[in-house]
C-alpha cells in the first residue's frame, strides 16, 4: 500500500550523493562517460520528484510546490536576458520614438512567440538529457555540425543569483524612468489590445519581431534545464519538470516584456512625433533623455545608464555562455573548466576590446557594427529553429513527449513567420549597404549558399522522419 504521506520534497541546493549517474534515452552507449555534458552530475541541483508512479499518465493530479517551483528558478530568467539585450532596447526606443504605443500589441505577441521556441528547448533538454548542440552533432555529418558552430559562435545557483540582480536592476531602472515619464495609460492599453499597422511604421514592427528570438539562446536554454538533477527515464518526473520550467520561463518572460515596454512607452511619450523621433539611437538615447525630462533626485540620464550597463552585461555573459555549450556540445570538447570558460570567453572579450579600441571615435561606425551583429544574428536563425523542429516532432528522440501535429503546424508557422521576417531585415540592409558589381556578386553567391544549406536541413528532416515513421509502422504491423 502506498505511503498517504510522502516524504517532504528536497529542496537542498547541495551536490548530489555519490550515486551513479542516470542514463538517457539519446544515451545509451558505453563511451557516453567519455562525452562531453552540460553539467557533471556534482554540479546538478538535486530536485526530489514525489509521484504516485514512475509511469507516465496525463490523468493524474499535478500538485504544484512553491518549494519545487523555487528548486526550478533560474534556467528561464537566464534566458530570459535575450529578450533584454541592448540590441532589443535600441528596438524598443525607436518603436516608441517612432511609432509610439502602435506596437505594444506586437511586442506582446512577439514575447509569446519567443516563449512557445523556448519551451520547445527546454523540452528536448529535459526529455533527451542532452542540449540540442549534442543532439544535432548526433543526427547530422560533421560538415554540417562544423557550418552550425561556425555560425552560432558568436557554480550554477550564484550564477543564476547574478542574473537576477542585473535583470531587477533593468527593471527598477527602467520602472523608475516609466515611473518619472508617465506615459499615457490609455494609450498604453489601447496599443496593447488593438492590432495596427501601417507602411511608416512596417520597419520597427519587423525589428520587434526580428529582436524577440536570439539563435543562441535557443542552444542556451536546452543546455540550462540540465542543470536539475531529473531522470528522464521517468516520464512522471520528466513531466512534472517541463510544467514547473513553463510556470518559471512563463514569469521571466513576464518580467522582460514588461521591461521592454516599460523602454517602448517612456520614448513613445517624449519622442512620438518629435523632429528628432527618427535620429534616436543607443548612443545618444541617453543624451535626448536628459534634454527632455531634465535631473530630479537622480538624473533620467543615469537612470538609463545603469540600466543598459546591466542589459550589456548580461547579455555579454549569457552570450559567453551559450558559446561554451554550442563548443561543447557540436565538438565534443573534453576540457577542464577553467581552459574551456579562458577559451570562450577569449573569444568573447578579445574581439570587444578591438573594436572598443578601433571604434572608440567614431559613433556612427559603432550604429553601423551594431546593424552589421544584427545581421549575423538573422542569418543564423534557421540554423536553430529548423533542426529544433524536426527534433521535437520525432518520437525517435523525443519519445511521449513529441510534440502532436497541432502545436507542430503551429510551431512551424511561428518559425516561418520569424525567417520570413528575418530575411526581409536581411533585404533591406543589403540593399542599402552593398554596391557594386563585384560586392553584389559576392553577396549573391553566399546567399546561394545560405539558401541550400536550409533547404538541406529541411529535405534531411524530412528524410528522418519519413524513413523512421516508415520503419515504425513496418514494426507495428509485424
Amino acid at each position: 500500500m502506498a505511503n498517504p504521506n510522502p516524504p517532504e520534497e528536497e529542496n537542498t541546493l547541495l551536490p548530489p550523493s555519490s550515486s551513479p549517474p542516470l542514463t538517457t534515452p539519446a544515451a545509451t552507449s558505453s563511451s557516453d562517460d567519455e562525452e562531453e555534458t552540460a553539467y557533471e552530475t556534482s554540479e546538478k541541483i538535486v530536485v526530489t520528484i514525489s509521484s504516485p508512479s514512475d509511469s507516465f499518465d496525463e490523468d493524474l493530479p499535478w500538485r504544484f510546490s512553491w518549494k519545487k517551483l523555487w528548486l526550478f528558478t533560474g534556467p528561464g530568467f537566464l534566458m530570459s536576458i535575450a529578450f533584454l539585450d541592448p540590441g532589443n532596447l535600441e528596438g524598443d526606443l525607436q518603436a516608441g520614438a517612432i511609432a509610439g504605443y502602435s506596437l505594444l500589441w506586437l511586442l506582446m505577441w512577439a514575447t509569446a512567440m519567443g516563449f512557445l521556441i523556448q519551451m520547445l528547448a527546454a523540452r528536448v533538454g529535459v526529455a533527451t538529457g542532452k542540449h540540442l548542440a549534442e543532439l544535432c552533432r548526433e543526427e547530422y555529418p560533421p560538415w554540417a555540425s562544423f557550418i552550425f558552430l561556425f555560425l552560432e559562435n558568436y557554480g550554477v545557483r550564484k550564477l543564476e543569483a547574478v542574473f537576477a540582480v542585473l535583470i531587477a536592476t533593468m527593471a527598477l531602472s527602467f520602472a523608475w524612468m516609466f515611473g518619472e515619464t508617465q506615459p499615457s495609460g490609455k494609450d498604453l492599453l489601447l496599443g496593447i489590445l488593438i492590432p495596427k499597422l501601417s507602411s511608416k511604421t512596417i520597419h520597427q514592427a519587423v525589428g520587434v519581431v526580428g529582436c524577440v528570438i536570439m539563435p543562441h539562446n535557443v542552444f542556451l536554454h536546452s543546455a540550462l534545464v540540465q542543470s536539475r538533477k531529473i531522470d528522464p527515464d521517468k516520464k512522471s518526473h520528466v513531466q512534472e519538470a517541463l510544467n514547473y520550467y513553463s510556470i518559471e520561463a512563463a514569469l521571466a518572460l513576464f518580467i522582460s516584456f514588461m521591461i521592454n515596454l516599460f523602454v517602448t512607452t517612456v520614448f513613445a511619450k517624449g519622442f512620438y512625433g518629435s523632429d528628432v523621433a527618427n535620429s534616436i539611437g543607443l548612443v545618444n538615447a541617453g543624451q535626448y533623455l536628459e534634454e527632455k525630462y531634465g535631473g530630479g533626485v537622480l538624473p533620467i540620464l543615469y537612470i538609463w545608464g545603469i540600466g543598459l550597463l546591466a542589459a550589456g552585461q548580461s547579455s555579454t555573459i549569457t552570450g559567453t555562455y551559450a558559446g561554451q555549450f554550442i563548443m561543447g556540445g557540436f565538438l565534443n570538447l573534453r576540457l577542464k573548466k577553467w581552459l574551456r570558460a579562458l577559451i570562450t570567453r577569449s573569444f568573447a572579450i578579445v574581439p570587444t576590446m578591438i573594436v572598443a579600441l578601433i571604434f572608440e571615435r567614431s559613433d556612427s561606425l559603432l550604429d553601423v557594427l551594431n546593424e552589421w551583429l544584427n545581421v549575423l544574428q538573422s542569418v543564423q536563425i534557421p540554423f536553430a529553429l529548423i533542426p529544433l523542429l524536426f527534433l521535437v516532432s520525432k518520437e525517435e528522440v523525443m519519445g511521449v513527449f513529441k510534440i502532436g501535429r497541432t502545436l507542430k503546424t503551429v510551431t512551424w508557422i511561428v518559425a516561418g513567420l520569424l525567417i520570413i521576417i528575418n530575411g526581409f531585415l536581411l533585404l533591406d540592409f543589403f540593399s542599402s549597404e552593398v554596391h557594386g558589381l563585384l560586392m553584389g556578386s559576392i553577396v549573391f553567391a553566399v546567399t546561394a549558399v545560405y539558401v541550400a544549406f536550409i533547404v538541406y536541413l529541411i529535405v534531411r528532416g524530412s528524410h528522418l522522419s519519413n524513413q523512421f515513421t516508415s520503419s515504425f509502422k513496418r514494426l507495428t504491423n509485424t
